[in-house]
């Protein structure tokens, strides 16, 4: 894979209009362990409104939720597609989320692969990539906005970054 610019899948009013828009969530790779990241990523969504569905084809229900084999299994319409997954799984995972008319794939930090941005946004899907959804919330709509944490800088300096 060749390199490419990550800040066009990461536009911070594209960020903020998805966290204030989306109702639905499914998570890709949600796990039914609380030490996983996913796992914490989707406890905070629900109790922050959202719809959570998991998606793990060896879980039966996280989160008291009905979890899905995969995106094509999932009976509802969905809003965002967040992905906790290896990132050569995106491709497959972009392909679902276009079949099943899904507005966002958001990919998790670390989860960068450009074939799946491509199939995704050829799909009609926005993209948001290398960003946790759980820290992005937390910073435009949560309360670290209150305490001045949107700035994308966190100093200890007394005086403030120069």
């Amino acid at each position: 894979m060749t390199e490419f610019d990550l800040a066009q899948y990461q536009d911070v009013m594209t960020v903020q209009r998805v966290l204030h828009t989306a109702k639905t969530i499914a998570i890709v790779g949600l796990s039914s362990n609380q030490l996983r990241a996913s796992n914490f990523v989707g406890y905070y969504l629900k109790r922050h409104g959202y719809r959570v569905i998991p998606v793990n084809p060896r879980e039966s229900e996280i989160l008291g939720e009905t979890c899905y084999p995969s995106l094509l299994d999932v009976p509802e319409p969905v809003d965002v597609v967040d992905v906790f997954r290896a990132p050569g799984a995106l491709p497959e995972i972009a392909r679902q989320a276009v079949a099943i008319g899904a507005g966002i794939l958001w990919a998790q930090l670390g989860v960068v692969n450009l074939e799946g941005a491509r199939i995704a946004e050829e799909g009609g899907l926005t993209v948001i990539m290398d960003r946790c959804v759980k820290f992005e919330h937390a910073r435009y709509v949560g309360r670290m906005h209150w305490l001045g944490f949107n700035t994308q800088r966190i100093t200890s300096v007394r005086a403030g970054l120069q």
